[in-house]
């Protein structure tokens, strides 16, 4: 399998399809590379090299014990980028991979950076305080936590309903989806889901996000129950210079997997790294 080394000796495993500039996508949690096939086929039929790797203890890479921050995630983005040589990049992000690529630009710059895409983030913060009215209350995460431990498999079987509107009347939601969903989750560690919960609850990105100076879109459904549009999508628009905010109305927080916003997503993905 094809993998990355990071400076700390863990594997990252990634997909490496197509030929031209370099589009890396980063997945949510708790998911892997996988949740971006349609978009890896999608840029690689369209004169794109699409990239997506596993996160450490996701997938395929190294089931680590600890690690589970956003500056060691960046750190292993930065040790792909690197391993693989790439330039001109566009980094496409969805939920916590989104501070992932923000941590990125934080720590590492532009230098081969050449636009951004924030799909359902979680930026600038989750966790809900007192400058920070719209936010998620700590007592949300620490159910999600609970849910984890105590049955895992049927916590993230009930998770994918509201990851994907499934609830919502009228939705294009199918099995497969949601069967998808919890595939790739039950890859991920136990200690790493816990532990991601409480990196993505509470690091605060607004000091990333205002040192972002490349073109970046912002992505975010309107009914997204996951990572509310209010307290992320709309402010990181506000923060970030040079930034274009697409709203899917009604859209959830899997917008990428789901028919109907999945191709209006592609469409303007496609547009945005033509332009």
């Amino acid at each position: 399998m094809p993998t990355v080394t990071t400076r700390d000796g863990v594997e990252i495993f990634y997909k490496d399809w197509g030929q031209g500039r370099p589009v890396v996508f980063v997945h949510g949690w708790p998911l892997n590379g996988d949740a971006w096939q349609d978009q890896l086929k999608c840029v690689a039929d369209n004169g794109f090299r699409g990239i997506a790797h596993d996160r450490r203890g996701h997938g395929r890479s190294t089931p680590v014990w600890d690690g589970y921050d956003f500056d060691t995630f960046a750190d292993d983005l930065n040790d792909l980028v690197h391993a693989l040589d790439l330039r001109e990049v566009t980094l496409v992000a969805h939920s916590m991979g989104g501070g992932e690529l923000a941590r990125y630009i934080g720590r590492h710059g532009t230098d081969r950076i050449r636009s951004a895409v924030l799909l359902s983030a979680i930026t600038p913060l989750m966790l809900q305080g007192q400058d920070n009215p719209e936010g998620v209350p700590q007592s949300v995460f620490d159910s999600i936590k609970q849910g984890i431990v105590t049955e895992r498999s049927q916590f993230w079987k009930d998770t994918a309903e509201g990851f994907f509107g499934a609830n919502r009347p009228g939705n294009k939601v199918t099995q497969g989806n949601k069967d998808a969903f919890w595939a790739m989750a039950m890859q991920e560690t136990i200690e790493g889901g816990v532990a991601c919960v409480d990196a993505f609850a509470a690091t605060d990105f607004h000091e990333d996000l205002k040192k972002f100076d490349i073109p970046t879109l912002v992505v975010h459904g309107d009914d997204d129950q996951i990572v509310p549009i209010d307290a992320t999508g709309r402010k990181t628009a506000g923060l970030v210079r040079n930034a274009t905010l697409k709203v899917y109305e009604g859209g959830s927080h899997g917008i990428a997997m789901v028919q109907g916003d999945k191709e209006r997503f592609n469409r303007e993905l496609l547009d945005f790294l033509k332009s």
